[in-house]
This record gives structure tokens, sequence and C-alpha cells, in this order.
């Protein structure tokens, strides 16, 4: 038996309004047990208010689930960062000891061995707290997968929408393009495997996060009490990317105003109020560069409405991260917020 196939991996699927993914999902889930037989899997519904929650409790009670999938049905849409938190604090509660939390997307289908090779690449690196997968979209092209942390810089280079900008002014891509496994700031939280150790030390989600960033702020973290996080070309998993939030492609509609509210509270919580500051400036000046870029009205009210989405946005506090140990249960702290 080798190295993987001894390690306790508990895989948890959170599912919003996306029943028939989440079952595609936990089929191609299903086949990485040859390799893995400890593993162990939770299906969240996220307080879906359909039928998803009634649909997934049937299928996890199949004969090709029952023994490995239980389901857990939470009340409230907490967000995803939240609802990943109430699995995990409810696997601690029940006593299980997993090394390694798998989190998974709905909309996400790991390829053979995607799993096994995430959990190799922690077994060989004891001081790694996170493994990502090289994510692709539905018809083989590579979805980006491995980034560098934000910055007031990247946030000017995304605002202005210009590569060439970036080039001029030195500013390393927020995407890391690499062909070989290697450290990088952070990994997408579609397809990521967390050495429990490294979250017993760091605390879980921050809570005030509903969605994005959240996972972004925890790998932050982890890196700030000395651990790695590696992008794993050799896991393979396909993402049909946008599906289980219903928020599609940037490039293809502006981003949810909680969007810019995460964005502001990562900023607020890992480089304090003269970072938020900073990156503010620096994606409205950014944003400058972009209105001059075209003369198309549509493109110019696009961009005023994201002026008004930062003007909005609050820091939204200090950090909430539940501890390993914590009951389960308790709302997130967006939610209580006036």
């Amino acid at each position: 038996m080798t190295d993987a196939a001894r390690a306790d991996v508990a895989v948890v699927i959170v599912n919003y309004r996306t029943p028939e993914l989440t079952k595609r999902c936990l089929a191609a889930l299903a086949g990485e047990r040859e390799t893995l037989p400890k593993l162990r899997a939770v299906v969240v519904d996220g307080g879906s208010g359909d039928r998803s929650a009634q649909n997934l409790s049937r299928t996890v009670t199949r004969p090709e689930y029952r023994d490995w999938v239980s389901f857990l049905p939470l009340t409230v849409n907490g967000g995803f960062g939240w609802a990943n938190n109430q699995a995990i604090l409810t696997l601690a509660r029940e006593g299980h000891a997993f090394e390694y939390i798998y989190l998974l997307n709905p909309d996400a289908e790991p390829k053979k061995g995607a799993v096994a090779s995430l959990v190799e690449e922690l077994e060989r690196h004891p001081s790694c707290a996170a493994a990502g997968s090289r994510l692709l979209d539905e018809h083989g092209g590579l979805v980006p997968s491995a980034f560098r942390f934000p910055s007031p810089g990247r946030e000017f280079v995304s605002a202005a929408q210009s590569e060439t900008v970036g080039r001029m002014l030195r500013v390393a891509s927020t995407v890391v393009k690499t062909e070989d496994s290697a450290d990088v700031d952070w990994v997408t939280g579609a397809s990521v495997m967390l050495r429990t150790a490294a979250l017993h030390e760091t605390g879980l989600f921050d809570d005030g996060f509903f969605l994005y960033f959240e996972e972004v702020e925890l790998m932050h973290r982890l890196h700030a009490h000395g651990w790695t996080v590696r992008h794993v070309p050799a896991s393979v998993v396909t993402h049909l990317e946008g599906a289980a939030t219903g928020a599609g492609s940037a490039g293809v509609r502006p981003m949810p105003s909680y969007w810019y509210r995460s964005r502001h509270r990562y900023f607020a919580l890992t480089r304090g109020p003269a970072g938020v500051f900073a990156a503010n400036l620096a994606r409205i000046a950014g944003q400058g560069v972009a209105v001059l870029k075209t003369v198309v009205k549509s493109s110019q009210r696009k961009n005023r409405i994201r002026l008004a989405e930062i003007i909005r946005a609050s820091s939204g506090g200090a950090a909430s991260v539940p501890r390993w140990g914590d009951a389960p249960g308790k709302l997130p702290v967006w939610i209580m917020r006036p």
C-alpha cells in the first residue's frame, strides 16, 4: 500500500442550487477511492432553498455512496467559506481525525488520479499546507489555477485591462503559469487539499467573506505562519467555471457587489488601512486608464459602476476566524452586520 493509500482524506463539496452537477462530481470522485480507500466525503447543501437538499439526501443513501458519503443540510446561505467551515467543524466535533481536507466545487470533476496526486504532493512536502489542482474548462482549455497575491500594482494593471501596462511597470502577472509543481502564493479553492495540522494552527476560513477572496486570505494566513502553498499540475480537474456561483467569467459580466466587499476586506485584513487606501487608489487610477482607452459609452458606464462599487465597499471589520474544535452552527459575521 502506498503512502497516499494510507491517507485519511475528507472531501467537502458545497452545493448551492446545482444538485445535478454535485451528483456528477460525486460520481467522478467515487473512482478516486480505488487508490484512496480511506477517502470520505461530506456533501453540504448551503441553504439552497430549492429541492437540492431532498435530492442530494436521497443520492447519498444509494449503495455506491452510503458507506463513505454523508450529507449536511444548512438552513442559511452563509457563503463558500462558512459552509466549508461548518462541514470541517462538524467532522472535528464527531471525532474524525483526517490528515487532509479536500475542498471540491460541485462544478468540478477530478480526472483519474487527481486526488491522489494532491495527497502525494503534501506527503513529499511536509511544510506545504495547501495543494491545488490544474483546472481545465469543459473543452480542455487551461483555466487559471495558481496565482500571486493581490497588490496595489496588480490592482492598477487589472483595472487598466492592459497587459502592456503591466509589462511597462514590471508588475508580475496575477496568474502563475508553470508546467511543473511549484510553490505559489495561492491556488483556487475549486480543487484544493488542505493539511489539517496547518488549520489547527491558523484557523479556518474567515467568515466575514460571503464569496470570493476567502481562500486568498486563508492562504495569506498560512504563509504568515510559515507554511507553503503548491500548484500541482499532475492533479487535473475539469471545472465548469462560474456554474456553482452563477457568476460566470469576469469578462462576460461585471463582478457582483459582494466581490468588491470581499476584495476590500482582504486588503484590510492583510495590509491594513494604508493597504486598502493604496489598493483603492491604484484601482481607481487603473479604471481611469481603461476609460481613456475607449470611447464606447457602454464601456464607460461599466467603469463608472465599478468605481461606485469600490466607494461603497467597507473594510468589513476585524478578522472572524473559527478555530479547530469550535462548535458548528454560529452564523457568519457578514450576515450579522447591520
